[in-house]
């Protein structure tokens, strides 16, 4: 799919892992986590991301500019029990919402995250969730994500 901008859309495939966790990286450094624990959580997360690409479990849509990805998004396929606010069984959680700094303003995040709920309405998916960054919250706002009443307890050590 292109876009105005002259901007290819396409699927992730296995061969991407790097990629995307490169970009997984630098969306995380961008909100202002530390380099090390960036680094202490590189070669675990790539690993994850290679196996869920070949297993199916994430999938993923890549924006590119040029031949050079420029951005890219993606959701985990949740098998959760249902429940009266989602009866399928499969639930989706959106993540890794990220676009080069020098692409950005040109509402790619948007035609990614389009592409991946029309993927979630194909396979009957009624709940997505994500958690937005306060720069993301925008976007997600206007395709109308609400807040929820989720709670966090964080075990560990995290700086």
């Amino acid at each position: 799919m292109n876009s105005p901008t002259g901007t290819t859309f396409r699927p992730a495939l296995p061969a991407d892992a790097e990629t995307i966790q490169a970009q997984r990286d630098a969306m995380f450094l961008d909100m202002g986590s530390g380099a090390e624990r960036v680094a202490q959580a590189h070669a675990a997360s790539l690993g994850w991301f290679r196996a869920a690409l070949a297993d199916g479990s994430f999938s993923g849509v890549l924006a590119e500019q040029g031949g050079q990805v420029v951005g890219g998004a993606g959701v985990i396929w949740q098998s959760l029990p249902l429940s009266p606010r989602s009866l399928p069984v499969t639930r989706a959680y959106l993540l890794n919402v990220y676009v080069r700094p020098f692409a950005r303003g040109q509402g790619l995040a948007r035609r990614m995250l389009q592409q991946l709920l029309a993927e979630c309405a194909r396979r009957g998916v009624e709940t997505v969730s994500l958690h937005a960054s306060e720069a993301g919250r925008p976007v997600y706002d206007r395709l109308g994500f609400t807040p929820t009443n989720e709670m966090r307890l964080t075990l560990g050590e995290t700086p």
